[in-house]
């Protein structure tokens, strides 16, 4: 066995935080965050924010969306949504309290990591909703944390009402995402 094969660092959010670039921390690995996504993904997560703002809005919710902002899940764990949803007013620094949502827009270099490792680190970490939006077809997936701590699929019909941050229940009008 090679000495590389027999060491494998475990980084923690001391050392995260040291780092230059873009970076995501998974259970101590160090994870690069892809180049700037194109326009096409810019332009759905734009659409999403203001989608998500808007329902809060109109629903005279205390909760906030945020666009791309670290979630420090523990000591050796920092995600980056391209969208979380918090209850109240959003922080001063980086998100330390799990999001009441969060959403991915997928692209071709995230797709896998979105669908299934984020997919379980949200899941891991009881996050309440996770919606994925995908621009190659402009669908949208909506995952309810169900009382096993797994996923579920909520059907889209497409509007969806939600329940977030306890008490606030959310009408969101999806089909804006496609226009």
């Amino acid at each position: 066995m090679s000495s590389s094969a027999r060491y494998h660092p475990h980084y923690t959010i001391e050392d995260y935080r040291h780092w230059e670039g873009d970076w995501e921390l998974w259970h101590g690995t160090a994870i690069a965050m892809t180049p700037s996504p194109f326009g096409r993904h810019g332009g759905l997560l734009a659409k999403l924010c203001t989608v998500l703002t808007i329902a809060i809005d109109q629903a005279g919710c205390d909760a906030s969306v945020l666009a791309e902002v670290d979630w420090i899940v523990a000591d050796d764990t920092v995600l980056r949504p391209d969208v979380s949803v918090v209850c109240g007013d959003p922080p001063e620094g980086h998100i330390e309290s799990t999001p009441a949502m969060v959403a991915e827009v997928l692209s071709d270099s995230t797709r896998d990591r979105d669908l299934i490792h984020k997919r379980a680190l949200y899941q891991e970490n009881c996050v309440p909703w996770y919606l994925i939006a995908d621009p190659l077809d402009s669908s949208v997936q909506l995952l309810r944390l169900g009382e096993n701590q797994e996923y579920i699929h909520v059907a889209i019909d497409p509007e969806v009402e939600l329940t977030i941050c306890e008490t606030c229940r959310l009408l969101l009008d999806l089909r804006w995402l496609s226009r």
